[in-house]
């Protein structure tokens, strides 16, 4: 009977506890009394639960700068305590997680882009071929719910199977505590990000996805999705300067990172880079035994309609091409390239992928929104760029800017390249009329949305708006004409760009407002914006 309780402890059937054997008969009963209360129990843990002791798995701020302080980053034992988490879990790195067909992207700009692509064309062969069977997507940061980042057949998976999944790793991990302690110490969990990544492989393979795409988090070489030894293809999409204190202060530092996602044995590919991170590329490449396929624009993209119409967006569909022909001449025994023309199935997915929180327009009454998500210095301009050409025509309205960029000091520099570009294309060097900075914050009287609470940042800084008014004062600079807010959240930021516009005069031009910054922030505004729950 111990036997069996310790098996059914180490499977997530029952906590581990001791029992006292005073006769079989008793025992039993109360085996079964404890497994019911127990099932009871699992039952009842719900979606919020699920995210509520998610949260707790946050590193917090004083532990993050106590490490920054010291010069600890992520090095190569993060993968391998992945590796221990994954046997915890019951599952291998080579068998087990071979079987999900994994197509791996690194990058920047545009790997979550590229991702979207490659799901949405191998969503639309699925839809007309029958293969494959179910798609996985994981992506990050989330936007409006957690959940978002696990996705099957494109749609984010239910609170249920988030809660019950969520819930089965945990008791899998508590009961096998002492699983693969060569690789990482007894009786821990994976962090916040790791936890999701690792759940996302549990949740694959349990619901018998036979592809699945996976975004990296940060950086490559010791990122958690890092762990998938022969993924079926891997790309990396533009690369620039983000994540300088994880990743390096330089673009060649940064493709050194990223270029840990290539494998020998594994298709590659990237696309046309800046010189120094391409030299990166080829020697990692050369180094692991990779041959990777650097990519021009696929000519075959002509006469589609990528959205948006412009290079950068061009160059994330080439890459998403080439991994999803990769992917499918695995799958699909009837797959055949076509070095002509693209099939319709991949036209389809280009033109009808939906990727939210980017280049996104929303038009109400008196006010038409601009949301698009930019993190780095190229990434704002091309947002920018973006919402000059929506705007750029005679009987447009005053323009509004909502932005934010939390707990990264290097964000003021980000902020020249998108004022001086709306001003210097306007006729009359006219910027944004009105600017307005928030924090993260989601609503305000009732603070962060559950699925939006983040431990990571200093909270006197948020209370007190430190980074917010560093942002004013660095704007004031750059274009003293505008009129500047400094504001506690993303629903006061909104309430008050609304505002604005209900002041212009019945009859005029609309009031054009971006939305731009953070992935939290744009999250957060089109939760508010469409009143709702998940995207």
């Amino acid at each position: 009977m111990h036997h069996v309780l310790k098996r059914m402890s180490i499977f997530g059937c029952l906590p581990a506890t001791s029992f006292t054997l005073t006769s079989t008969k008793k025992t039993f009963i109360s085996v079964v009394a404890h497994r019911r209360r127990y099932l009871s129990a699992m039952a009842s843990r719900t979606y919020n639960d699920a995210i509520d002791t998610l949260n707790t798995l946050q590193t917090p701020f004083a532990v993050i700068e106590a490490r920054r302080k010291a010069g600890i980053r992520p090095d190569a034992n993060s993968v391998q305590e992945m590796r221990g988490y994954l046997a915890r879990i019951g599952y291998s790195t080579s068998s087990d997680l071979e079987k999900l067909s994994i197509v791996h992207v690194a990058g920047t700009k545009g790997k979550g882009s590229t991702c979207a692509f490659v799901d949405s064309i191998l969503s639309k062969w699925q839809q007309t071929k029958g293969t494959p069977k179910k798609v996985g997507l994981f992506t990050s940061p989330h936007l409006i719910a957690v959940r978002e980042r696990i996705r099957i057949n494109s749609r984010p998976i239910s609170e249920d199977m988030f809660a019950k999944y969520f819930f089965e790793v945990w008791e899998r991990l508590e009961g096998n505590s002492t699983v693969a302690t060569d690789l990482v110490e007894p009786g821990t969990k994976p962090i916040y990000a790791r936890y999701l990544t690792l759940m996302s492989y549990h949740v694959y393979l349990s619901e018998g996805v036979d592809v699945a795409i996976y975004e990296t988090g940060i950086g490559g070489e010791y990122d958690a999705t890092n762990v998938v030894e022969r993924p079926v293809a891997s790309g990396i999409s533009t690369l620039g300067i983000d994540h300088v204190y994880v990743l390096g202060d330089t673009v060649d530092k940064i493709a050194w990172h990223k270029a840990g996602i290539l494998k020998k044995g594994s298709p590659a590919f990237t696309i046309e880079q800046v010189a120094s991170a391409a030299e990166v590329l080829k020697g990692r490449a050369e180094e692991k035994g990779v041959d990777l396929k650097v990519l021009g624009v696929d000519q075959r993209l002509k006469g589609v309609k990528i959205r948006p119409d412009a290079n950068f967006q061009k160059k994330n569909a080439t890459l998403a091409i080439a991994l999803a022909e990769t992917a499918l001449q695995k799958l699909d025994p009837d797959f055949k390239r076509d070095e002509v023309a693209l099939p319709r199935e991949f036209v389809e997915g280009l033109e009808q992928v939906v990727w939210r929180g980017r280049c996104e327009v929303k038009e109400e009454t008196n006010i038409i929104w601009h949301v698009d998500g930019a993190h780095t210095v190229d990434s704002l301009r091309m947002a920018a760029r973006w919402f000059v050409e929506e705007t750029n025509t005679e009987g447009k309205g005053p323009k509004v800017l909502i932005f934010n960029q939390q707990g990264r000091s290097e964000a003021v520099g980000f902020l020249d390249g998108l004022c001086n570009t709306v001003k210097n294309a306007d006729p009359a060097g006219q910027g944004f009329q009105h600017v307005i900075f928030c924090t993260n914050v989601t609503y305000a009287t009732t603070g962060y949305k559950r699925d939006f609470v983040n431990h990571q940042y200093n909270p006197a800084d948020i209370e007190k708006m430190t980074q917010q008014r560093i942002f004013a004062e660095r704007w004031a600079s750059l274009d003293p004409s505008a009129k500047i807010l400094v504001i506690p959240s993303i629903e006061e930021a909104i309430s008050t760009a609304r505002g604005l516009a209900d002041s212009e005069e019945k009859g005029t031009s609309k009031v054009q407002a971006l939305i731009t910054g953070s992935l939290h922030l744009v999250g957060g505004a089109l939760g508010i914006l469409e009143k709702a729950d998940a995207l």
